[in-house]
């Protein structure tokens, strides 16, 4: 398919002697401009520059990207199916390109900035593995639309399209069961919405607040202040004095060191106000109510004002259960619909991240749990085995009960005699 060629194009691109070198300031305009970002809009990826909104999404796109994906067949006793040639396609490395953590990381991070997240799917149409999935491609969210047929004038049924812009300008028509669709919020279920559209304003109010703290660490005057002069100045002289001054006392380079006034001058510091106390604490909010927004707890942004060892812990319990659960299982019910057949389906076919590795409490806790579970005959030995990720043991597939316990009808009667 060329959809193929121009998506390789685009990785084999980026090769040693096509790689141009800028060395442009990072705050050069130029340089916005060929990473394809505006120094004056916060919008889409744009909000990346923003430091937490930066740390939220790399918190998620990490988060999500660190879970193994696996297949399963759930039919008579669930099992993990490594015989299923999508395995080692989803477990390791989904395209030649990137491994399964890079991947994921990838979509994750397109999903919270554009609010969705698109995967094209490579099925040959010839040869021996026609119609089997041979690799998973990330589209660029940005040029993707998505086209709803609701008057069914394409055919006779509703449809939805999906129209991929490459950079060359050419488009393509893919059908829903040739791409994975991963969406943010959604108010009608078919298009997300980034958590960056709604915090527009907040966002900006962030990024305007670290100018200004920049410029003001530019200006390396930590106060404000005012020079008394006894006598008038023109406009000229008043111009020429303020340039002096603030070449004498601005730049990194004159932090911490003493300004030198001519005689007949004075410097009065100002003291910091209520204004700027109270711009220190809507930077603050501001902060938080962007972590809220993506799930985020304030301990992962390193905010311990109240933060102890114990609630820790239980806030990160919370940021898997509350935040991240949801978003693996829009993507565990997205992949097992698109990946496999309506046979496979019936066969238990389904896919799952691992998380149990996260969730599952301390060694003791764990272990202590086993052992009543297995006391109760709720689960085998093989079981419990299998949740550490140990072997199998032959007759570890029986239930097992204490033997000490007895139907309540039978209670006391051993004294009955």
């Amino acid at each position: 398919m060329v959809i193929l060629e121009r998506l390789k194009s685009l990785f084999t691109r980026k090769t040693k002697n096509q790689t141009q070198v800028l060395t442009l300031n990072e705050d050069d305009e130029l340089l916005l401009q060929v990473l394809g970002i505006s120094s004056s809009d916060y919008s889409g990826k744009n909000a990346l520059k923003i430091a937490t909104v930066f740390a939220c999404i790399r918190i998620l796109s990490e988060a999500v990207a660190k879970f193994p994906l696996k297949i399963y067949q759930d039919q008579n006793r669930k099992r993990k199916a490594v015989d299923h040639y999508l395995y080692p396609l989803l477990k390791l490395r989904p395209n030649p390109y990137m491994t399964a953590f890079d991947f994921w990381k990838c979509v994750e991070a397109q999903r919270n900035t554009y609010g969705n997240a698109f995967v094209w799917l490579e099925m040959p149409t010839r040869g021996r593995n026609a119609g089997k999935i041979s690799a998973l491609w990330p589209l660029d969210a940005n040029k993707v639309q998505i086209w709803v047929d609701d008057k069914g004038i394409f055919s006779t049924q509703s449809q939805i399209y999906y129209v991929f812009t490459d950079n060359l300008g050419n488009q393509y028509k893919l059908l829903p069961d040739e791409i994975l669709h991963f969406k943010g919020f959604s108010l009608d279920g078919i298009a997300g919405i980034s958590p960056i559209q709604y915090l527009r304003n907040t966002i900006e109010n962030a990024g305007n607040a670290e100018q200004f703290l920049n410029n003001s660490l530019k200006g390396g005057m930590t106060v404000k202040g005012i020079v008394h002069y006894i006598g008038d100045l023109n406009p000229e002289a008043e111009q020429k004095f303020r340039e002096k001054f603030e070449q004498m006392a601005n730049g990194l380079q004159n932090v911490n060191r003493i300004a030198l006034l001519p005689i007949g001058y004075q410097f009065q510091p100002i003291a910091l106000t209520m204004a700027d106390a109270q711009f220190l604490e809507n930077t603050q909010l501001t902060i938080k109510q962007i972590a809220s927004a993506f799930g985020i707890k304030n301990h992962q942004l390193n905010d311990l004002d109240r933060s102890t060892h114990t609630n820790i812990l239980e806030q990160q319990r919370e940021f898997y259960i509350d935040t991240l659960l949801p978003i693996l299982t829009m993507y565990e019910q997205e992949l097992t619909y698109k990946l496999f057949t309506n046979s496979e389906i019936e066969q238990g076919y389904y896919v799952k991240f691992n998380v149990d590795s996260v969730l599952r409490a301390d060694i003791s806790t764990r272990y202590e749990a086993y052992q009543k579970a297995i006391q109760s005959g709720f689960l085998t030995p093989n079981e419990v085995r299998e949740m550490e990720e140990r072997e199998s043991k032959e007759g570890g597939d029986k239930l097992l009960i204490n033997g000490n316990m007895l139907p309540i009808e039978m209670a006391g009667q051993q004294y009955l005699k």
